[in-house]
């Protein structure tokens, strides 16, 4: 993926993860340690919550995964060399 496409997936991946936090009410990285860290067990017996916490988790780190590739591709390159759209003057 060039650095257009991770930016544009990343973003539809930021879309479905503000579903979540707002549903939840605490941002996917604070989940994602807890859950990580066991601190959510409590919620395993509710269906509901444990496809949701599927869901959010893997959305999660695939934005994780894009977010990498998107910092290796800029630190590789010069920022202006690698915008889409470059000035006209």
């Amino acid at each position: 993926m060039n650095t257009y496409e991770l930016v544009l997936e990343m973003k539809l991946l930021e879309r479905r993860l503000t579903l979540y936090e707002e549903k939840y009410g605490v941002l996917s990285e604070d989940f994602y340690a807890a859950l990580m860290a066991g601190e959510l067990e409590e919620y395993d017996e509710y269906d509901e919550t444990r496809a949701d916490f599927s869901r959010w988790k893997g959305i999660y780190e695939i934005w994780q995964r894009r977010k990498r590739a998107y910092d290796q591709q800029i630190d590789k390159g010069k920022l202006a060399q690698t915008m889409r759209y470059q000035p006209a003057y």
